[in-house]
């Protein structure tokens, strides 16, 4: 491909190929994770919620508080708001709405987001001020 208007921004159907190396594989292992995660934080919003089963609230080292049903709405509503957050980002990357920046961001920031909440929350939950007064 020696020729002058090669070099030009026009480029034909034989020249873009993807390449397929580790920020790909990081990439698709990201994009496939969002789906169990949205589906376990979905579905520990419809045990709280309808099934009233609390015995995965604001657990430290495997076990649940002394009044799990204290920190329930808690729980529930943060699994709600990321398990939406991850939805819409998989349908956004599903119809093209968002780029790999934006969408990486995104769910990045709310899964840690969630992690960092249910560790406060847990530690709250398993301390003395929430001890109910006698």
């Amino acid at each position: 491909m020696n020729r002058p208007e090669a070099a030009c921004s026009v480029a034909g159907p034989r020249e873009f190929f993807m390449v397929f190396d580790f920020s790909v594989a990081l990439t698709w292992i990201l994009f496939l994770a969002l789906f169990p995660i949205a589906f376990f934080w979905l579905r520990r919003v419809w045990r709280i919620l309808v099934l009233r089963d609390f015995t995965e609230v604001a657990l430290k080292g495997g076990e649940s508080p002394p009044h799990p049903e204290k920190f329930a709405p808690y729980d529930m509503l943060a699994n709600l708001i990321s398990g939406t957050v991850i939805v819409v980002v998989i349908l956004s990357v599903l119809w093209g709405a968002l780029d790999y920046s934006t969408w990486s961001a995104i769910a990045g920031s709310t899964i840690w987001c969630k992690f960092f909440f249910n560790f406060a929350l847990s530690r709250h939950a398993h301390s003395a001020f929430s001890a109910p007064k006698t």
